[in-house]
């Protein structure tokens, strides 16, 4: 009887330690970047959707009454000149925020970058129709501009600005990270999370010219511009940049990633979604317009920043 009852304890016992040993291993392979990268395709959240139509300008009579209005400036900022109605949160708090509005969003910084960053992360977030105030308060009110300080051209003359042809882009592995849910949605949320509790991440222009050799950086231009316009030397053109064509695994992720744009709202924007699914990005602040504001080859480029573009829409101040 006695061994009747052992032989029956080995049978449960041994089950139950093979499941657990599978389901370690199970969690051991799970490629979570993987997961995620699959789903975002899956559900329309590449990076040309959350980058389609990310951006508003300030319309002429300042109305933006259809618009539930986040702005995310500090308190001081606030104070010293707001929308009409628009609610101040902090950038780590705007999915808080974003679940009051009644009506779609419109995200507000100081310049339009670090907006178009949280603009990224709403349509991530299920806010598809979320959208930032290009150029920013600096572009609302001549009073707030904090643009015209920071255009200049650094670049003019720097033997790191180059007018070469584009190097030839090389396929690199994906990044990965470990998470404990296996869920692809759950995943994309602690990710979004993640990424605001970080913060905003970026490098001054000066900083890569300096030592471009430091990053892996992509230059968000057209092919005619990237000539045109010239660029930071052994910078690559990856444009598109999407997942479900696999142009992401033309970025290496062993090291920062930089990407850069005419004005650093697109370049912002699709930084964050690199830190969602995996890579250490990081924003050039001001883009082109920092590098060479001064150059001919714009023309009249609405993306050319002036300081005669700044208008003078009504503002509330105080909190």
């Amino acid at each position: 009887m006695k061994k009747m009852m052992r032989l029956f304890l080995i049978l449960a016992i041994v089950p139950a330690i093979i499941l657990s040993s599978c389901k370690k291993d199970n969690e051991e392979n799970f490629d979570a970047q993987k997961a995620l990268t699959t789903y975002l395709v899956a559900n329309n959240l590449d990076i040309n959707t959350i980058i389609g139509g990310f951006v508003m300008g300030a319309p002429a009579d300042g109305d933006v009454s259809a618009k539930y209005v986040i702005d995310i400036r500090t308190a001081d900022e606030f104070a010293q000149g707001h929308i009409v109605n628009a609610h101040r949160a902090d950038l780590k708090d705007i999915l808080t925020e974003a679940a009051k509005a009644d009506k779609p969003i419109l995200v507000v910084c100081k310049s339009g970058q670090t907006a178009t960053h949280a603009v990224a992360l709403l349509r991530l977030s299920g806010y598809p129709d979320a959208q930032a105030l290009k150029w920013g308060m600096s572009g609302w009110n001549s009073t707030l501009d904090i643009w015209s300080t920071n255009i200049g051209s650094i670049a003019e003359g720097n033997a790191n600005w180059v007018s070469t042809a584009a190097p030839t882009n090389l396929t690199f592995g994906s990044p990965k990270f470990t998470i404990a849910d296996t869920i692809p949605a759950n995943i994309l949320k602690a990710r979004v999370n993640a990424v605001l509790e970080e913060g905003f991440k970026t490098v001054q222009p000066a900083d890569v010219l300096s030592s471009p050799g430091n990053y892996f950086i992509n230059n968000y231009f057209s092919e005619t511009d990237y000539a045109g316009f010239g660029h930071v030397t052994g910078a690559y053109r990856i444009n598109p940049l999407l997942v479900g064509e696999g142009q992401v695994n033309y970025l290496d992720p062993s090291k920062e990633v930089l990407t850069y744009c005419y004005t650093g709202q697109t370049s912002a924007a699709i930084t964050a979604y690199l830190r969602v699914i995996g890579y250490n990005a990081k924003s050039i602040m001001w883009g082109m317009n920092k590098f060479n504001n001064s150059s001919t080859a714009w023309g009249e480029s609405g993306n050319k920043w002036k300081p005669a573009m700044a208008k003078n829409l009504p503002i509330v101040t105080g909190n």
